[in-house]
């Protein structure tokens, strides 16, 4: 893909990955929409992305509420009239605790963002995508650690909604690719509160060993493996997940 004066658009972008990932794709040409639910951290994005001189604007939405999610899409399509990149990377990580004991709307809502989101998001897209037989989809995958099962369940869903999209669109002979992305460890509030929290270092110790041991990875890096990807990739390798450490020249063989 050719990304310069293309339209990207990464939820979360408010902060860690999201933010690095906005800020990445923005220095490659770019024009980037800001999306989530913090405004205030939307426009620190974009105003980095702006001392770097590139493009970008910054939009609240709730991706969980269907009626905000359109009235996105209208100004995104009233802005640029394309979408070439939908980065669903918006998660949420709250529920921390044995499935015995978890507060049920807390584990909900964090299956909630991190799978309906990303649904209402596509949904939305996908339709400007297909009319013009080009665009790609990444969606952000996760862990699945004990403790944290909303999360889990939510981002194992998105997986299979990833897998299962790509097989959708390769029936009606689509040119739109689909991916998976995996950061690994990164220092984000998500992460934060496990290493901090009671809970957190009760159920998922590895986090807070990780941060202590300094085993980690900067959100850069997956910004940066995101640029790669966008790139070189081609259609044999839609429905395929990547990390910083992807070998993209490797994919095709």
């Amino acid at each position: 893909m050719e990304l310069r004066d293309a339209c990207a658009v990464v939820t979360g972008a408010g902060s860690g990955i999201g933010r690095a990932i906005a800020l990445e794709l923005a220095v490659s040409g770019m024009e980037v929409v800001c999306c989530g639910r913090r405004l205030d951290r939307l426009q620190e994005t974009v105003a980095a992305i702006k001392q770097s001189e590139g493009m970008g604007m910054a939009l609240a939405a709730d991706v969980t509420d269907a009626s905000q999610v359109q009235r996105l899409m209208d100004a995104i399509m009233k802005h640029r009239g394309t979408v070439d990149v939908l980065f669903n990377n918006a998660g949420s990580f709250n529920s921390i605790a044995g499935v015995h004991e978890v507060d049920v709307e807390t584990w909900w809502d964090d299956v909630t963002v991190n799978l309906l989101g990303p649904l209402l998001l596509i949904r939305a897209i996908l339709p400007h995508m297909m009319a013009r037989d080009s665009g790609i989809i990444i969606n952000m995958n996760g862990g699945r650690p004990v403790g944290g099962t909303g999360y889990a369940c939510g981002k194992a869903g998105l997986m299979e909604l990833t897998r299962i999209l790509n097989d959708e669109l390769r029936m009606q002979n689509s040119s739109i690719l689909v991916f998976g992305a995996g950061p690994g460890l990164v220092r984000t509030e998500m992460t934060e509160l496990q290493a901090e929290s009671e809970a957190g270092r009760r159920w998922i110790p590895s986090t807070y060993e990780s941060f202590q041991r300094g085993r980690l990875r900067r959100p850069e890096d997956v910004a940066q493996a995101t640029v790669r990807l966008l790139q070189t990739a081609t259609l044999a390798d839609s429905g395929k997940s990547y990390g910083p450490d992807t070998d993209f020249g490797e994919w095709g063989t």
